[in-house]
């Protein structure tokens, strides 16, 4: 039997994690480890306390970005009542007293523009994405200008850098 590359041990770790999300419309999560050792765990859902958008619905807001110099326009519906798997692994982190300085992040997805900034205040060094989110290009040109570390695993454009 062979065994998963670290990579995908942890992925799979991911995947696991993302059955707990509690809205459907984005069943993903995200782990923090260092030197192989999970240190948090997070999943995409609303916050402590509030209601889930599996039980009360989504709080839709239309969004339209129009960039110019050639970035991509995106357009669509996004809900807007939960914290990103990757926010929640960072402050369940915090709330734990660990240090994420260092760390490497699993994500089901790229991470977007707000949490790659939270990633990065956070010390977090290497990402490693299964697949790429349609509104992740400004994540990816931050992580790149700051000479982190990013793996997308499993997509049509697969890359790492």
């Amino acid at each position: 039997m062979e065994r998963p590359s670290w990579d995908e041990y942890f992925m799979k770790i991911v995947d696991a994690t993302a059955l707990r999300a509690t809205c459907d419309r984005g069943k993903s999560a995200a782990i923090i480890t260092k030197e192989n050792r999970i240190l948090s765990a997070g999943y995409v859902g609303n916050p402590s306390g509030v209601p889930h958008c599996d039980d009360i619905g989504h709080t839709m807001r239309h969004i339209v970005e129009k960039r110019e110099n050639g970035l991509i326009s995106h357009e669509g519906s996004h809900c807007i009542s939960t914290v990103h798997a990757e926010a929640n692994a960072i402050c369940n982190a915090a709330r734990s007293g660990v240090s994420t300085k260092g760390a490497t992040i699993y994500c089901t997805m790229m991470p977007c523009l707000q949490c790659a900034k939270l990633i990065i205040q956070s010390g977090i060094v290497v990402v490693v994405a299964k697949y790429n989110y349609h509104h992740s290009n400004e994540s990816v040109e931050l992580f790149r200008a700051l000479d982190m570390k990013i793996k997308l695993m499993h997509d049509k454009n697969n890359y790492e850098a």
